[in-house]
């Protein structure tokens, strides 16, 4: 199935108007309530207590932080917060994981600078990790470079599928490994150069550790209009996406799942904002049915 969700706010002063989104979306019948992780921001809210909160009011819905930034939530405690969310909700959770860029805001919170090759291998160990210590079994030591735990026991309940938004071909690499997804950074889609160049590095990573490349599902992150008339440009001069009418989202994303196996989109406004309401309405119930009637053809 493709799945469609929307991108929320994380600012604490849209707290209540982000919350009823979340509620709209799932009574919409959407499948992702995604928001972003940036803990060294104060007005921001926390991305795990909003999709906990969000989790308690919806139904349907799964949450997404995307991405998690690892950095500041080490490995052990992820894995036992995800696993208890998914408990608590019906597992309706996805769990994106992130190397952490905006490393001079990451220090700030105390935690210590990795360069970018040592903050690409504790990605990889964090991955390994949590996925280590959920779905029950045996007690799990790990003697990692950047995490040890010894004799700790997986929670009974599953780790959430993981998907990444790696960027640079180390941490694609790390994606076709030992991930579920990959979101493309930068809101690039599947007709930019960033996906043209990135999925061949993780479908190659995949194939080298015994992997099927369709095992890595790709996700976008898709901002854009949605108007009431056909617009005459659906991209702009450098080939982004700008929007259109519900018919011409429709051919688009259609396209992108027929043509370029594309597994899911996730909205945003113009900008990268969170979409409107009205947009929202029509996502669920014009253009997300639509797109899964034309596909399943």
């Amino acid at each position: 199935m493709v799945l469609f969700g929307i991108g929320g706010s994380t600012a604490v002063t849209s707290a209540r108007s982000t919350l009823r989104q979340a509620v709209l979306a799932d009574r919409g019948g959407l499948d992702l309530f995604s928001v972003s992780d940036h803990p060294y921001n104060a007005d921001r809210l926390d991305a795990y207590a909003e999709i906990g909160v969000v989790l308690g009011r919806t139904e349907r819905i799964s949450g997404l932080v995307s991405v998690t930034n690892l950095p500041t939530r080490p490995a052990p405690m992820l894995a036992r917060a995800v696993t208890s969310l998914s408990a608590l909700s019906g597992g309706r959770l996805v769990l994106g994981m992130g190397v952490g860029g905006l490393w001079d805001d990451i220090a700030r919170l105390g935690v210590t600078k990795l360069s970018p090759g040592q903050a690409v291998r504790a990605f990889e160990e964090g991955i390994r990790l949590v996925k280590a210590l959920g779905g029950g079994g045996a007690p799990v030591t790990f003697d990692g470079e950047f995490y040890q735990v010894t004799n700790l026991t997986p929670a009974e309940e599953a780790i959430p599928p993981v998907w990444t938004g790696s960027v640079g071909p180390k941490s694609l690499a790390v994606t076709g490994r030992v991930a579920d997804g990959w979101m493309p950074g930068h809101a690039a889609d599947w007709l930019s150069e960033r996906y043209r160049t990135s999925r061949p590095v993780i479908d190659q990573a995949a194939k080298e550790a015994g992997r099927e490349p369709a095992d890595v599902v790709t996700v976008y992150n898709f901002p854009g209009r949605i108007t009431a008339e056909p617009l005459t440009k659906t991209r702009d001069d450098d080939g982004r996406w700008i929007g259109g009418s519900p018919a011409q989202w429709v051919e688009e994303l259609t396209g992108a799942v027929l043509d370029h196996d594309a597994k899911g989109f996730v909205l945003f406004g113009p900008g990268g904002r969170p979409p409107a309401d009205d947009d929202v309405a029509r996502w669920a119930g014009e253009i997300a049915p639509a797109v899964r009637e034309a596909v399943a053809k």
